[in-house]
C-alpha cells in the first residue's frame, strides 16, 4: 500500500515494529498512539488490568487494530460517533 492519508509506514523508527506482527503485512503506523485508547467501547482488542488497588487500567500492548491499514475508515468513523456524542446537550 502507498503511503497516503490513510496509511503511513516508518521503518526507521527505533520501535518499530511496535507490536508482534507478520513482516510480510502492512504495518500502519498513522495511529502511532491510538486516538481510541481513551475509550473502554473501542472496536480494538485491549486487556484490562485490575491493580492491587483495586484500579483498572487498559492495556493495548497486544493491540494492532490501529494499525492494519484497513481499519483507518473504521476509526475515523468511531471518532465521530464519539466527537457527535459529546457535542449533544
Amino acid at each position: 500500500m502507498d503511503n497516503s492519508y490513510k496509511y503511513f509506514k516508518n521503518t526507521d523508527c527505533k520501535y518499530f515494529p511496535c507490536h508482534e506482527v507478520d513482516p510480510e503485512k502492512d504495518f500502519n503506523c498513522l495511529f502511532c498512539y491510538c486516538p481510541m485508547n481513551p475509550y473502554k467501547d473501542c472496536p480494538g482488542t485491549p486487556r484490562y488490568i485490575r491493580k492491587e488497588n483495586g484500579v483498572c487500567i487498559k492495556d493495548c500492548s497486544g493491540c494492532v487494530y490501529p494499525h492494519l491499514p484497513g481499519n483507518y475508515d473504521k476509526i475515523i468513523s468511531f471518532l465521530s460517533s464519539k466527537i457527535n456524542q459529546e457535542q449533544k446537550p
